[in-house]
């Protein structure tokens, strides 16, 4: 959104309108130079919104505080503004979605598959076999003991205890595998210490595995490996019971695995010669021993089930893109209700698609499955290409692209590097899915408020300034002084201009679609409502003017009229436009807010003293006004109230305000 050339534009219609009428004043009307001078910078200050820059920072840093208070941090302010257009929003899965809380579930062998009972990283629990997989015993299987020593081996975590509740230091699947070896009878200081590592190649998403070099007691050497399933059979030319591997079969339990919503890793090892110290990938990349896979649980957080809930029904669209399996990504897609019907692309599909074909997979496809960084950056692309405002989520250094890309990049503040936090517009404290949809609404809100503000300061301008100008025109009594219209842009700007910067939401705000990509600040809605109250305001202030003028009262008395009538109308104004998506007539619009009542007090007081001070009728040349004119003013008030809300109701019945934003 760019207020500055909307400002501009207001200033220097301002500008052009001042020099027109004064010119006109003096040539045609014969205004004294002083008089005529005086009153077009009246004008000038009241029609230009001076304070709606700082208005909309203020409203903008209010979002950014209760932004703050729902754990996303906001790196740069517009970004709340555009949060509140985000109309897809691509999420990681592990940790965002899910609880990130690891559980080794499952272990398949070539022989045997174990169910692993147990929660958490508490490594209490049974390990029993479910059914063989083969002829041979259950019990006599040497493969389940190399496979979850490789897991503690091939592995950097650790596990704490602390007032009898454990936690990982280090990544969460790894901390599973260390709590599984713990109920398998392994001591992980005691294995790693008699197992000492040599060397290790460090997991990275691009060859998707992690490898490392042991001594084993008996002074060989041992190579762990730990990676995506498909990718470590690749690596091996047997399976633990010696035959050669037999892909088929474990394509299918790995399926079976996913299917359930598990993680799941393939494990493999191999004896190296007592020389061997270094490790490199030529080492691995074949002659490797397949020793089976382990499934992992993560469940879905219960509060992003109901975040996405709320998501569609706001009309935003929500991609997993996952560097899991496939169908752990599906399943996982399916608890989470992110589509009626999700469908899943991996990334080695995203590779034989053009960028064309791109754009209708990525509006289609909930499930991004085993990609990259770069398969981020492409999706982000599509996305915008697309016409969506795309919010991105990543947390590792080769995010930072597509987090860049993203109309808002949204690192994770656990366990987001400091590369991925530097590109973000936004970081969430809890990494939770749940605080970006609080940050969506917060943006919606904020947005609202500044569509308040702009309908409620350019209308009451307007309509100020339309009445004198016509008195100009026309060659009538001014019905205002320039003092007096300093007065009401002063008294109001700093009070009623102010309050619908802390406008709560309104009960709406998350069952409306997005608001196009490129919606005028201005829409068509925001015009006409403009020039109407502009028409309303004048007519309120030259009928309340002739009615004093004919009642006797006096020019002074009259003007006096004026000003009150303008203020209340304002005050009346302010009460409709705090919905503009709802009838204001209710109890919550009537009640109002705590600011809201608080300013409305300060005006209420200023205007009495404006009307009945001493010092102020020295002032602004004031007079008194009675109870029944005064009951007269407030009546108009509720009768620009009652016109305004029936306009409402009727261009809700006729669809105007489901474009409001067009």
């Amino acid at each position: 959104m760019r207020i500055e050339p909307f400002g501009k534009l207001i200033t220097w219609f301002a500008i052009g309108m001042a020099a027109l009428i004064l010119a006109f004043a003096i040539l045609v009307r014969d205004y004294p130079w002083s008089d005529a001078l005086m009153v077009v910078v009246a004008l000038a200050v009241g029609v230009v919104p001076e304070g709606l820059p700082a208005i909309i920072s203020i409203t903008l840093a209010i979002g950014v505080q209760r932004m703050a208070r729902r754990n996303a941090v906001v790196r740069r302010l517009p970004a709340v503004e555009t949060l509140g257009a985000t109309s897809v929003i691509c999420s990681d899965k592990t940790g965002t979605l899910t609880k990130n809380e690891m559980t080794a579930r499952r272990i398949v062998t070539s022989e045997t598959e174990y169910l692993v009972e147990g929660a958490g990283y508490a490594p209490l629990g049974k390990i029993g076999a479910t059914a063989a997989t083969s002829d041979a015993a259950p019990d006599s299987d040497p493969a389940r003991v190399d496979l979850v020593r490789a897991g503690l081996l091939c592995n950097d975590a650790q596990l704490v205890e602390s007032e009898g509740r454990w936690s990982v230091h280090g990544d969460p699947m790894e901390g599973a595998l260390v709590a599984l070896a713990m109920k398998s009878g392994l001591h992980p200081e005691t294995e790693r210490g008699a197992w000492a590592r040599l060397d290790e190649i460090p997991f990275d998403a691009q060859h998707r595995f992690m490898a490392t070099l042991s001594r084993t007691p008996a002074g060989d050497t041992w190579v762990a490996v730990k990676g995506a399933p498909e990718r470590v059979l690749e690596m091996c030319e047997a399976q633990a019971a010696g035959d050669k591997t037999n892909a088929a079969f474990w394509q299918a339990r790995i399926a079976a695995a996913a299917g359930n919503g598990e993680r799941v890793l393939g494990f493999a090892a191999m004896k190296a010669g007592a020389g061997m110290e270094r490790l490199s990938f030529r080492d691995v990349e074949s002659g490797l021993v397949f020793l089976g896979i382990v499934g992992f649980i993560d469940p879905p957080r219960e509060e992003a089930i109901a975040a996405i809930a709320a998501c569609r029904s706001a009309g935003i669209s929500v991609k997993m893109i996952t560097g899991d399996h496939g169908d752990t990504a599906a399943a996982i897609a399916r608890q989470l209700a992110l589509a009626d019907n999700p469908q899943v692309v991996t990334g080695s599909e995203l590779d034989g698609f053009s960028d064309a074909a791109l754009l209708e997979i990525a509006q289609t496809v909930s499930v991004f499955a085993r990609t990259s960084p770069e398969h981020k950056l492409r999706i982000v692309r599509a996305l915008q290409a697309n016409g969506h405002v795309v919010a991105m989520t990543g947390d590792g250094v080769n995010d930072a692209p597509s987090l860049k890309q993203a109309d808002v990049g949204i690192a994770m503040g656990r366990k987001g590097t400091e590369a991925a936090k530097e590109a973000a517009e936004m970081v969430l404290l809890d990494d939770n899915f749940a605080s970006i949809v609080a940050a969506v609404h917060e943006g919606r809100t904020v947005y609202d408020n500044i569509r308040k503000v702009i309908a409620w300061t350019l209308p009451t301008n307007g309509g100020m300034t339309l009445g004198v100008v016509l008195a100009i025109v026309l060659g009538l009594a001014l019905p205002m002084t320039s003092v007096q219209i300093l007065w009401i842009n002063m008294i109001l700007a700093i009070t009623l201009g102010l309050v619908l910067a802390f406008e709560p939401p309104e009960p709406n705000v998350m069952q409306r679609p997005p608001r196009p990509r490129n919606a005028p600040l201005l829409s068509r809605f925001l015009l006409w409502r403009i020039a109407f109250v502009s028409v309303l305001f004048t007519l309120g202030t030259f009928g309340i003017f002739e009615y004093a003028i004919l009642g006797g009262r006096g020019e002074q008395a009259a003007r006096t009229m004026v000003v009150n009538t303008l203020v209340v109308m304002q005050i009346f104004y302010l009460f409709n436009v705090r919905y503009l998506h709802m009838t204001s007539f209710s109890i919550r619009g009537a009640l109002g807010t705590p600011a809201v009542l608080a300013a409305i007090g300060v005006v209420i007081v200023a205007q009495l003293a404006f009307t009945y001070a001493p010092f102020m009728h020295v002032l602004f040349d004031s007079a008194p006004v009675s109870i029944l004119e005064g009951a007269i003013i407030m009546g108009i008030g509720i009768a620009v109230l009652v016109v305004l809300e029936i306009e409402k109701a009727l261009m809700r019945r006729l669809g105007f305000l489901r474009t409001i934003d067009a």
